[in-house]
């Protein structure tokens, strides 16, 4: 079967990723490649982080990175090839910095063309593992022969495909259900890498952290926190009032343990925030972030710090052989690195507050 590849490196380790046809990858006008290698090189073009009272923003900075807009009028224009084509195309553009020319893949991700008879034949021998149903769209995980299964629903009616990883989740598939576009398969392909990135680098003194990360001095900041508690909104008051701070990525870095430093890389997966720079520097704090009515901040001792990472590294708990893998790194994160907790207003106050403690730590 015909099928691209394209080989990426992301916090330090590289991946594969396949598409059998008809999906490909879409086409990068040049402005977007001539961004890219601008964001390949780790230079800060201009996007800022989009908190939640601040979704206009969006629109900024999809137009900053040239993102088509599909309209009903650029519809209308196109024959039944062209929107064949439209719909199959998959715009990888926030995977693009971090392409690579060579390198040995710790682990190869598919996007399969059919889903195979066998996932339905089976289906009724699966063992729910987890399942995140409150609010669409929904996923549910499953057991099977040693394979691990995600099914993706876009509605309780309308599944949008499946995502297959062998035992040592160095090969894993997504299979898009039959007329499910690009866009929304787009959305399930990113959360499959990440789930499978996870997996496949847990043994590897890796983390994907939830925490939007800053750079000030050359090192770098992570916020972190429960959904909603303002880590995007932290980052973007140190840009205003810390000029010689940028950001490097808003919702999922990489910490990665090398020759026992920690170092802190950006990754394509970065929230709302297209901040997809491939940079990478020492790290200097972690800070849990808190609303309060005050502002003030305390450093937490080894167990606090533990107890504060291991809530926010982007991982399925339910796996506990995952789970294992991964306790050793938190640990040495939490025993090595200053971690802080910052109960907080949105102001700049907060923002001095912050940097005097951990510039000084």
């Amino acid at each position: 079967m015909n099928a691209a590849s394209k080989l990426y490196r992301i916090g330090g380790h590289t991946l594969r990723v396949r598409l059998e046809a008809p999906w490909t990858f879409k086409a990068l006008s040049e402005r977007q490649l001539a961004l890219v290698e601008r964001l390949k090189a780790g230079e800060d073009i201009g996007i800022e982080t989009v908190p939640a009272d601040r979704l206009g923003q969006l629109s900024v900075n999809d137009a900053l990175m040239g993102k088509e807009v599909m309209t009903r009028e650029i519809w209308d224009t196109l024959d039944e090839t062209e929107r064949a084509e439209y719909r199959h195309a998959l715009d990888f553009l926030q995977y693009a910095p971090f392409e690579v020319a060579e390198g040995e893949p710790v682990f190869t991700f598919t996007v399969g063309a059919e889903v195979p008879a066998w996932l339905e034949e089976t289906r009724p021998q699966w063992t729910l593992a987890t399942a995140v149903d409150e609010a669409a769209p929904y996923y549910y995980g499953y057991t099977f022969e040693g394979k691990t299964i995600y099914e993706y629903l876009v509605t309780r009616e309308i599944r949008a495909g499946y995502f297959v990883m062998n035992r040592d989740y160095t090969e894993g598939v997504y299979y898009p259900c039959p007329r499910i576009g690009g866009r929304t398969t787009l959305f399930q392909v990113n959360t499959s890498l990440m789930i499978q990135y996870t997996f496949a680098t847990a043994g590897l003194g890796t983390l994907l952290l939830h925490a939007s990360v800053t750079r000030y001095q050359g090192t770098g900041n992570l916020f972190f926190g429960v959904s909603g508690t303002g880590k995007s909104t932290h980052s973007r008051l140190w840009h205003e009032f810390v000029p010689e701070s940028d950001l490097m990525n808003d919702d999922n870095p990489v910490i990665r343990c090398e020759d026992g430093q920690f170092l802190v890389y950006g990754s394509p997966w970065s929230g709302k925030t297209v901040c997809y720079r491939n940079v990478v520097a020492p790290v200097n704090a972690l800070v849990r972030l808190e609303q309060y009515p005050k502002n003030k901040i305390e450093r937490l001792h080894s167990l606090q710090a533990y107890a504060s990472i291991i809530a926010a590294v982007s991982t399925i708990r339910w796996n506990h052989e995952i789970m294992s893998l991964l306790i050793p790194t938190i640990e040495r994160v939490a025993m090595n690195v200053p971690c802080f907790q910052l109960r907080c207003r949105a102001d700049e106050e907060a923002v001095r507050v912050c940097k005097e403690a951990i510039c000084h730590s």
